[in-house]
């Protein structure tokens, strides 16, 4: 036991003397969770917006002041004529266009209906359609507020409420996928390259010919990344919290416990890997090509797993990654309990336990 305790120690001597080893570990996790959870997000903010107003009355004046002082619209240009709305959008300089027809106003009231005209510029259309969207809802709020308490004949008046996160912030769908990726990237590849880098100077056999036995060999490799890792899970919760506003609904110390089981599987993905690797370079490639992609694919939380089709929808479930994320959701967002993630905890501990057991038998077979 006191050898497998001086084997921990100085695994630990080594990674704190490397400081690019030190730079992954701590530095890599805080710039992706701060970058990516500020970059990756569905939210459309502060768009350029032009105005063609040929009524010019106090109902068109109000409707783009409601629009200018949304979050989600700047208006910068003011047009003149609709000879101007085909050159703004091919320079580029805005994403929508509102359209007021004359007599704006007045038509309004007398007719109690009026038109008004969005041009998006659709060449991404999922910016297109989220604009209008948003343009509408404006206009729509703006509509309510002037009606007051008059009913009209066969009105049909839309409620909408929206649980765990009313603001409808992007970042309460990124954070948990970010955590993952983050996780799932620095504990693999910094497992898988610590093992190879053994072998590749020749001193992996000369720790096997030691007494202490093979799988504590494995076990103390993994021991010092867990125990970091954890300290990284600390940080991005941290900054889950008070930089991207991330609430934590549900229960801390299980949320952590999940994190836990999930830096485990991630370690056991890098011994796998060090396990088919000749090279650092191989296993780093292997690292990030391999868990970067199917983490960003076939997690969940750039594209919705539901719409792939079936057979990708059944490479999805080998994905860690995509368990973890949904843990995240369910805890940190949701707030619930572990009656509701055991399946996907149950997973990812049956992952842990497979990928070690091959990966200690692979690394036997080859050393003997």
């Amino acid at each position: 036991m006191k050898q497998f305790l001086f084997f921990i120690q100085k695994e630990f001597y080594h990674l704190f003397r490397d400081k690019r080893t030190l730079f992954i570990l701590f530095g890599m996790p805080v710039i992706q969770i701060v970058i990516f959870g500020f970059a990756l997000t569905n939210e459309v903010k502060n768009s350029r917006i032009a105005i063609l107003d040929n009524s010019k009355d106090e109902t068109t004046a109000s409707i783009i002041q409601e629009l200018n002082a949304s979050r989600y619209f700047d208006v910068i240009e003011n047009l003149n004529s609709s000879s101007e709305l085909e050159p703004i959008f091919q320079e580029g300089k805005v994403k929508l266009a509102v359209v007021f027809p004359p007599q704006f106003q007045n038509t309004l009231l007398h007719a109690n209906t009026a038109q008004i005209q969005l041009i998006a510029d659709a060449t991404d259309p999922n910016v297109a359609n989220t604009l209008t969207n948003y343009a509408t809802a404006i206009i729509m709020d703006y509509q309510s507020k002037i009606k007051g308490n008059q009913n009209f004949p066969y009105t049909i008046n839309t409620e909408m409420r929206f649980l765990y996160n009313p603001q409808m912030k992007g970042s309460y769908n990124f954070v948990p996928g970010v955590m993952a990726m983050v996780l799932m990237l620095v504990c693999a590849m910094m497992t898988s390259i610590s093992i190879v880098k053994e072998k590749e100077l020749g001193t992996m056999e000369v720790i096997l010919v030691s007494p202490i036995v093979p799988l504590r060999v494995v076990v103390a490799k993994m021991i010092p990344y867990l125990l970091l890792s954890m300290v990284n899970i600390g940080s991005i919760l941290l900054l889950s919290v008070y930089v991207l506003d991330v609430p934590i609904r549900g229960s801390i110390v299980l949320l952590v416990f999940e994190c836990f089981v999930f830096t485990l599987t991630a370690l056991a993905l890098g011994l796998f890997i060090s396990s088919v690797s000749d090279s650092q370079q191989t296993a780093m490639l292997i690292s990030l090509m391999g868990m970067f992609l199917p983490t960003i694919m076939f997690s969940g939380f750039m594209f919705p797993v539901e719409n792939m089709p079936i057979p990708l929808q059944v490479i999805s479930n080998l994905v860690p990654a995509k368990w973890f994320y949904y843990i995240v959701k369910e805890v940190m967002i949701k707030g619930l309990g572990f009656i509701n993630v055991w399946k996907e905890t149950a997973i990812l501990t049956a992952m842990t336990i497979f990928l070690m057991a091959i990966s200690i038998k692979k690394f036997k077979t080859r050393l003997e």
